[in-house]
């Protein structure tokens, strides 16, 4: 069973490849549900590609394939109206993938060095819908440089999807004994655990596993150049 704002969503992307071929930007759909945020339109996406109706085609944030439509819909399609009107007519090709952009949370600093305290806020950051994929994300400001040999870098801002179970080799977000969180790659070393910089000026740090609590894993990665 799909949500009315899923279903809602649904009937919109439907009819606009029906109308130009051409699936509607996260600011049309916005628009169409009367939503406040890119954000929100992220979520039902990611629902909808999880409960297969849809699918994202590879390498275009706006290019999206309905799959299947729920039953109520095909017996009574109901065409969504978007919200504003529409000024132009959808362009023939597909725009490049930075048109599209959501805000996640801004969680503070993560240390890439030595262990330092998570913090929440309440800041946002706009990130390409591409470089996301499903799931849940926040963002996190690097700080240290013991994963400079992934390409990570201090002031860089770390793209973590939500998970709390990680896979050997992972770049993750640990948190160590509920106070200080740490970017580093996932490791076990018999029953304890690893977590391994990249940087040969650092040393692993290990752990118990009950000290360690997996708080996300990187997803992808946004640098600021002044």
């Amino acid at each position: 069973m799909l949500t009315p704002k899923q279903q809602e969503l649904l009937s919109f992307i439907q009819t606009r490849l029906d109308e130009g071929g051409v699936s509607p930007s996260f600011e049309e759909m916005k628009d169409a549900l009367d939503l406040r945020s890119k954000s929100g339109i992220h979520r039902l996406i990611n629902a909808l590609e999880e409960r297969g109706f849809i699918r994202r085609l590879p390498n275009r944030a706006r290019a999206l394939e309905v799959l299947k439509l729920p039953d109520a819909m095909h017996r009574a399609p109901t065409p969504i109206v978007p919200a504003r009107p529409k000024l132009v007519a959808s362009p023939p090709l597909l725009p490049i993938a930075a048109n599209d952009v959501i805000e996640i949370p801004m969680h503070g600093r993560i240390a890439a060095g030595v262990p330092i305290e998570a913090m929440e806020g309440q800041a946002m950051l706009s990130v390409p819908a591409a470089l996301l994929g499903a799931g849940d994300h926040y963002a996190l400001e690097v700080s240290g440089d013991s994963m400079m040999e992934a390409g990570i870098l201090d002031g860089d801002f770390a793209l973590i999807q939500r998970t709390d179970v990680a896979r050997e080799g992972q770049i993750v977000v640990a948190l160590i004994d509920e106070a200080e969180a740490t970017l580093k790659y996932f490791r076990r070393e018999g029953s304890r655990v690893r977590l391994d910089p990249a940087n040969s000026a650092y040393e692993p740090q290990i752990y118990d596993p009950r000290q360690v609590r997996i708080q996300g894993k990187l997803a992808g990665l946004l640098r600021r150049y002044n």
